[in-house]
């Protein structure tokens, strides 16, 4: 019978592999760092509304507001200050626009239209990404039009066309399909291509979920007092399905799409991981309203540092893969990285 050893490890000797080497100095841990947060990774959500000097804050969004046109350019000026490169703008639409088709969406002076032009003369070299839905802008409060009780499909890709080419033509530089029906990258891709366009950016939302992480956000677009069926399980993703969402990807990849959004955001970190493995591909991480309102809401309480957990939440975007992050946080992030290099 083989007899044990007796042999002691010396406390000089063993192990020989300390991972903590590496971690006790500062200088150390930023040499290995293997992922990094910069302001070139943030982009922007700005809520926007009609009046006149209006700021109002978003109650379920504590420190987010929605801003009149007259005080965007204030806003604008305070982004391109902290030299975040992209904006995303949302509007509010008075409930008397609002109709059964949304065609308030394809008026070429609306919110959104208008917004984008100040964006663009305030600094011309800020992004501006719009979103193609129709929720803000339907009685139902639904992304598409409603037909025998159903959001039908094709009906819909119709005026997303025609609603991606009046943001194309007012400036925007990155159309975002939200809307989650079959083929629309495609046939807005091909509607701007015929149109001369060739050169706006598609960034689409190819893996956006049925969540219920929205509700803050529809809050701030007005769009839930509209929802007749409060439900859009029929377009969005069911949070159970993981392969879905890569064969979605696909598909807007194969259509034409520049950028993927995968939302909400850290509840899918499994999904941007599993994205950017599969494809290689420009991938951007919402991280939407009830995942700001949550952390917020910690933070105002006292049971979160705020720098640290805002910034811990940033940094698991990256190392899942992002290349980009909408983020409320946006602003704070871009100060916070200002003020440490400093």
């Amino acid at each position: 019978m083989k007899q044990q050893s007796n042999k002691q490890f010396s406390i000089n000797s063993f192990p020989r592999v300390r991972m903590r080497r590496n971690r006790l100095s500062d200088f150390s841990r930023k040499l290995i760092s293997e992922n990094t947060l910069s302001v070139n990774d943030l982009i922007y959500p700005i809520f926007i509304t009609y009046g006149s000097n209006v700021k109002e804050e978003i109650s379920s969004m504590p420190g987010i507001y929605r801003f009149s046109l007259d005080l965007l350019h204030k806003e604008i000026e305070y982004i391109s200050s902290l030299k975040i490169p992209v904006i995303a703008l949302f509007p509010k639409i008075e409930s008397e626009l609002k109709t059964p088709d949304g065609k308030e969406a394809l008026n070429k002076n609306n919110l959104i239209c208008k917004a984008i032009k100040i964006s663009k003369k305030i600094n011309p070299d800020l992004g501006v990404i719009t979103d193609v839905a129709l929720d803000p802008y339907t009685d139902h409060g639904h992304d598409g039009i409603i037909h025998n009780n159903q959001i039908d499909n094709d009906l819909t890709l119709n005026i997303l066309c025609k609603q991606a080419m009046v943001q194309a033509e007012a400036g925007c530089d990155i159309i975002a399909p939200s809307d989650m029906m079959d083929g629309r990258v495609g046939v807005i891709r091909d509607t701007l291509d015929d149109h001369g366009l060739v050169n706006i950016q598609i960034m689409s939302y190819a893996a956006k979920y049925a969540s219920s992480f929205y509700g803050p956000f529809r809050d701030a677009v007005g769009s839930v007092q509209n929802l007749s069926n409060k439900s859009k399980k029929s377009y969005q993703m069911d949070p159970a399905n993981s392969s879905e969402a890569l064969r979605e990807i696909r598909l807007d990849i194969n259509e034409g799409a520049d950028m993927i959004i995968i939302k909400p955001g850290m509840p899918y970190l499994d999904i941007i991981q599993k994205a950017k493995k599969e494809y290689e591909f420009p991938i951007i991480a919402y991280q939407v309203s009830g995942e700001y309102s949550m952390i917020k809401g910690a933070i105002q309480n006292g049971w979160f540092d705020e720098e640290n957990i805002i910034l811990e939440t940033m940094m698991c975007f990256k190392r899942a893969g992002c290349n980009g992050i909408i983020t409320y946080f946006a602003p704070y992030v871009a100060d916070k990285l200002i003020t440490n290099l400093k």
